[in-house]
């Protein structure tokens, strides 16, 4: 298991982390990503791809610990990036467009013009065949991911800047600053909402029915979306909350949340005590200004993400995607320094840990 974060810094900070009675994180490796700050991380079982605000999508192959190579059909930051189980990823940015990638030979299989504006959230179904996105243009559309065209449009009254389906496929909802609306698909009308004092930064399914929720503040929130209460609230950090993330291991609900302060924390919730404070599992303090963070689950440790349940248990539908016709071959260059080269061919090992590049510049100083 590795945590992995991005940070203001241009850095992609990797922590190995071992369950057990006692939790242990220890720095695995630290990577000079982007030429920009990082603004969206996604993972699955074999890849971590980060997006930033250099246009540029980085993947990175975490069984074999290498850099893979870089996606580079965005112009503007990529804005939220998502797979659909092993074999697509979906990315969006502020060039308003929504891509699907065949992550097999990493080709674009499909640009879509999403939004007039930028596109800031996106959510694929867990059967594979729709996704979800919301931009600045005030609407959210609904997208038919089998054959690549849009299915519905929805005006909203502002801009929503977080979208998410439930891990079931049976609602979704919507963030606009700080208050929640929540969708059923049956209806595609609001059934509740949910209101915070704080904007919010971040939201996650923690099963079909309960939703954590963070803001900026120090506090996270579990929320019923069947009666719209808080179930339960604790201070987490000392400063703002930027991310929210989670999976489930061994029947155990962990909550992993990143903050302006600085520190990662992992959470044990305890759905049968859903009103006790969860307990701390482990930390750590990666002094960077972080910014998005996920959790890289290895197959083979019999570990699977919460968000990813029913896209795993489908896999026999994922082939539907690619009869998307149009594909379009990844342009394998470096954009900042405008020279072209094979990444694939000569795949970069990432760095040590931050420390070991400490004792470096000390030496040479």
């Amino acid at each position: 298991m590795e945590l992995v974060a991005g940070c203001y810094e241009q850095v992609l900070l990797g922590f190995a982390t071992r369950p057990g009675q006692s939790w242990t994180v220890v720095p695995d490796f630290t990577h000079h990503a982007h030429t920009a700050s990082l603004s969206a991380v996604a993972v699955n079982n074999r890849y971590v791809v980060t997006g930033s605000r250099d246009e540029t999508i980085q993947i990175y192959d975490m069984k074999k610990k290498i850099e893979h190579g870089a996606l580079l059909q965005h112009n503007g930051t990529i804005t939220c990036l998502e797979f659909y189980g092993t074999a697509h990823l979906l990315s969006g940015a502020e060039d308003g467009l929504i891509c699907i990638w065949n992550t097999k030979r990493w080709e674009c299989l499909k640009s879509i013009k999403a939004h007039k504006g930028h596109v800031t959230s996106l959510s694929i179904h867990p059967s594979g065949k729709l996704a979800l996105s919301v931009g600045t243009d005030k609407t959210l559309r609904t997208w038919n991911l089998v054959e690549g065209r849009s299915a519905f449009i929805k005006n909203l009254k502002q801009n929503a800047h977080i979208i998410k389906w439930s891990p079931d496929g049976e609602r979704y909802v919507t963030v606009i600053t700080n208050k929640v609306d929540i969708y059923r698909l049956d209806t595609a009308s609001i059934t509740g909402t949910i209101t915070t004092e704080k904007r919010i930064s971040s939201l996650r399914f923690i099963t079909d029915s309960i939703l954590a929720i963070a803001g900026d503040d120090e506090i996270i929130r579990l929320y019923s979306c069947d009666s719209q209460k808080c179930l339960c609230e604790f201070k987490a950090h000392e400063n703002r909350i930027k991310d929210i993330y989670s999976f489930e291991r061994e029947g155990q609900h962990v909550i992993v949340t990143a903050s302006s302060d600085g520190y990662i924390k992992m959470w044990n919730l305890d759905l049968d005590k859903i009103k006790d404070v969860p307990s701390l599992l482990c930390e750590v303090n990666t002094k960077a200004r972080l910014t998005c963070i996920a959790v890289w689950l290895d197959q083979a440790s019999e570990m699977k993400e919460n968000s990813d349940k029913a896209a795993t248990s489908s896999q026999a539908k994922e082939d539907e995607i690619p009869s998307i016709v149009r594909k379009k071959k990844v342009c394998w260059t470096d954009k900042t320094t405008k020279k072209k080269r094979k990444i694939t061919a000569e795949k970069e090992k990432l760095e040590a840990p931050l420390q070991k590049k400490k004792k470096k510049q000390n030496t040479s100083a």
